[in-house]
C-alpha cells in the first residue's frame, strides 16, 4: 500500500509552472558598442561610450562575473546619455594589467581593483602622515605580480627631504618623482609627474591623507576631488575617495584612476615564483635552485646565496628582493 491514499491532499498532483521552455539560442548583440568602465557604484557602473558618459548595468547572462573600473565592454541598449537612460553591458572583453589584492593574507578569495592597467602609482607622504614603508613594499609586490611599471611618487617634501626613503628602494631601480606645495598653494612637482603618466593607464594607491587627490586636482582641474585632512592625535587620513574613478588626462594623452585610501593590502594571491620573475637578472641566478625554493633567506642551497657568495649578485639589490618577498607575511604595516 502507498504512502498516500486518493483522500490525502498529498495524493494530488501539484500544479505545473506555465513558463516557456528555455532556448539556447542567446542573442548574438550584433549592435552592442565598445565602452569604458570609469566608475562602480552599487550596482551601476558609469561607461565611456566614444565621448558620451553614459549609464548602464550588468547583463544577467554575465553572472557572477565582476566588472571593474578600467574594463572594455560591449552595451547595449540606450547609449545616448539622456538623463534617465540605461544601457546593459553584454561582455567584458580580455583584460590585461590586473591590480588585484586580498582582504588579509588568509583569505583565499582575491579581488581585482583596476583593469586594464600599465602603471601602479604608489603615493606616500614623506611626513603627515609618516611613510609606512611595508605597505610601499606591499604594493610594489602587486605591481611586479601584475605586469605593472612601479612608480614612487613621494609628497609634502617641504616637511621632510625625501632621500632617507629613496635610498631604500634605490637598488630596485624604481622611478620616483617628488612633489610639494608652495606658499600659494600649488603643487611643485606636478609637471614631472605629468610626464611620468603620458601614455600610460596608471593607478594611484596610497594611505588616506598622503595626498592622492590633490594631485589628482592638479593633474586634472575639472576632476573636483574631495581632499581631507590628517587627524593630528592619530596620525590617519580621513577616506575622501570612495570609489576608483578613472580621469583622461588634459589633451587625452593618459588615464589616471584615483582609488579610495587602503589600509590593507593583501598578497594571498602572490606566489614567489611570479615575484622573482619581475627581477630578470636575479631569476636567471635561480635556475639551480631546488625544487619548491622561495629564494628566502632562510631557504638551503638558494641560487642567490651561491651567486652573493661568488660576487655575482649585488647585496644591496638581493637584500631589497627579500624585503619585498617577506612583505607578502609580514601584517603589521
Amino acid at each position: 500500500m502507498g504512502r498516500y491514499t486518493e483522500h490525502d491532499v498529498e495524493h494530488y498532483e501539484r500544479p505545473r509552472r506555465r513558463t516557456r521552455p528555455r532556448t539556447k539560442d542567446r542573442p548574438s548583440h550584433d549592435d552592442a558598442v565598445d565602452g569604458l568602465v570609469v566608475t562602480v557604484d552599487r550596482g551601476r557602473f558609469t561607461l565611456l561610450v566614444g565621448d558620451t558618459v553614459v549609464t548602464a548595468m550588468k547583463a544577467r547572462p554575465l553572472g557572477r562575473k565582476g566588472v571593474v573600473v578600467g574594463d572594455r565592454v560591449r552595451v547595449v541598449g540606450d547609449v545616448s546619455g539622456a538623463e534617465g537612460a540605461l544601457a546593459r553591458i553584454v561582455e567584458v572583453r580580455e583584460r590585461t594589467g590586473l591590480l588585484r589584492r586580498t582582504a588579509d593574507d588568509d583569505d583565499p578569495v582575491e579581488r581585482v581593483i583596476v583593469a586594464n592597467a600599465t602603471q601602479l602609482v604608489v603615493v606616500t607622504a614623506l611626513a603627515d602622515p609618516e611613510p609606512r614603508p611595508r605597505l610601499i613594499d606591499r604594493a610594489l609586490v602587486a605591481a611586479y605580480d601584475a605586469g605593472l611599471k612601479p612608480l614612487l611618487c613621494l609628497t609634502k617634501a617641504d616637511l621632510t627631504p625625501p632621500d632617507e626613503l629613496l635610498s631604500t628602494y634605490r637598488s630596485l631601480g624604481v622611478p620616483w618623482v617628488v612633489t610639494h606645495r608652495d606658499d600659494d598653494g600649488a603643487v611643485v612637482g606636478v609637471e614631472e609627474l605629468r610626464d611620468r603618466l603620458r601614455g600610460q593607464a596608471s593607478v594611484l594607491i596610497g594611505h588616506s591623507g598622503v595626498g592622492k587627490s590633490t594631485l589628482v586636482n592638479a593633474l586634472v582641474p575639472d576632476a573636483a576631488r574631495e581632499t581631507g585632512h590628517v587627524n593630528a592625535v592619530t596620525g590617519r587620513g580621513r577616506h575622501t575617495s570612495t570609489s576608483a574613478m578613472m580621469l583622461a588626462l588634459p589633451g587625452g594623452d593618459g588615464w589616471i584612476i584615483d582609488t579610495p585610501g587602503i589600509r590593507s593590502f593583501g598578497l594571498a594571491h602572490v606566489q614567489p615564483e611570479h615575484l622573482i620573475e619581475a627581477f630578470p637578472d636575479l631569476d636567471e641566478m635561480t635556475e639551480e635552485c631546488p625544487r619548491g625554493c622561495t629564494h628566502a633567506e632562510d631557504e638551503p642551497e638558494c641560487g642567490l646565496d651561491t651567486a652573493l657568495a661568488e660576487g655575482e649578485a649585488d647585496p644591496d639589490r638581493v637584500s631589497s628582493f627579500r624585503r619585498l618577498l617577506a612583505a607578502r607575511s609580514v601584517t603589521d604595516y
